[in-house]
């Protein structure tokens, strides 16, 4: 088992997409539960802003690569990743792993007909897949622990939250434990993907870390200054990082 890297003052896990998928199947079998935690740039930038959002992420069982650009990010630090292990990519083979071995999910989040929606098109891909439940992410924070217990009711194994940060990692954080599911992985805004509500960049794109100008060119007036400003204050990151560790003294070479 590889040693976490720590980058920018957050432990990731260096696993591939593979190891990570091996380690979810392993947790279900055994009874353990696992909850994943995702970043890409914009939400390490966030988790400096939002204690909350931090304390949540660092307390998940795996944090991995979403983005791109934390791996690297990782290379240039001297805090190397295998590779992106994308939430949306991760989601999807679990639920094709969750198919095969007679594992059922949960899926919470989204707006009631983009989670009708996406159900569809999940039934259609995945025709074996044993859905335990499903709700909806509009809800106050008073209905959050009846809403683990109805998650817990249902008996899932995997949990998938549709939800954007930091609701879906607090949920995680607060109630992970409480909802009995196995595997509690936050996968943002898959659903309204899977639902054919928004586009997925290219696989180009994609390799090339230009996921967040696909989107930003989908919703420019929502999400063109965000994507901007957050990715500049990523990179304004990693700069003064390289700068430090170049500006630290070597340690010392002990002759015995």
């Amino acid at each position: 088992m590889r040693a976490r890297q720590s980058l920018f003052g957050v432990e990731l896990d260096p696993l591939t997409m593979d190891e990570t998928v091996e380690r979810c199947l392993e947790a279900v079998r055994d009874g353990r539960k696992l909850e994943i935690g995702v970043v890409n740039a914009a939400k390490l930038v966030n988790m400096r802003r939002d204690q909350r959002l931090a304390r949540a992420v660092a307390g998940c069982d795996l944090v991995l690569a979403d983005g791109q650009a934390v791996v690297w990010a990782g290379r240039v630090l001297r805090a190397p990743l295998p590779e992106r292990v994308a939430g949306i990519d991760l989601f999807l083979r679990l639920l094709g792993e969750a198919e095969s071995a007679g594992m059922s999910v949960y899926f919470l989040g989204a707006k009631q007909d983009v989670l009708e929606r996406m159900l569809l098109r999940v039934a259609d891909r995945f025709p074996d897949l044993k859905v335990a439940g499903s709700r909806n992410g509009y809800f106050d924070d008073s209905e959050q622990e009846s809403i683990a217990d109805g998650i817990a009711r249902s008996g899932a194994h995997m949990l998938f939250l549709g939800m954007t940060s930091p609701k879906k990692e607090i949920f995680t954080a607060a109630h992970g434990e409480r909802t009995g599911a196995r595997i509690v992985h936050g996968v943002g805004g898959s659903f309204d993907i899977l639902a054919g509500v928004t586009k997925r960049a290219p696989e180009a794109w994609q390799r090339w870390g230009m996921e967040w100008l696909y989107r930003a060119l989908q919703e420019p007036r929502r999400l063109g200054r965000r994507y901007v400003t957050t990715n500049a204050a990523f990179l304004l990151m990693t700069a003064r990082e390289y700068f430090r560790a170049a500006a630290s003294p070597a340690p010392a070479n002990r002759s015995h």
